[in-house]
């Protein structure tokens, strides 16, 4: 059982809920996860739907070439991704 201390940790904090940001670009783009998880696999990103499905949920934390990947899949820049473009 793993304790608070853990390194797998949950990290996203609550002010910022990444993986909703692009939960919502992605479905405003009528792009499915398996899609998205496809797309990011061109741009060399190695990530698994379970992994994906785990990032939109806040559970995983992205990675930089993750977020940067987003950005030009769902053509927005990282401001909108962690939701400070309002």
């Amino acid at each position: 059982m793993k304790n608070e201390n853990s390194v797998d940790r949950i990290i996203q904090i609550d002010d910022v809920n990444i993986g909703k940001c692009i939960s919502s670009l992605r479905k405003s783009m009528h792009i499915k996860q398996k899609d998205m998880v496809a797309r990011l696999q061109l741009l060399n990103i190695d990530i698994s739907i379970y992994s994906y499905n785990r990032i939109e949920k806040g559970t995983q934390n992205p990675t930089v070439s993750f977020l940067l990947a987003c950005c030009s899949i769902l053509d927005c820049d990282i401001n909108t991704i962690f939701g400070l473009d309002k």
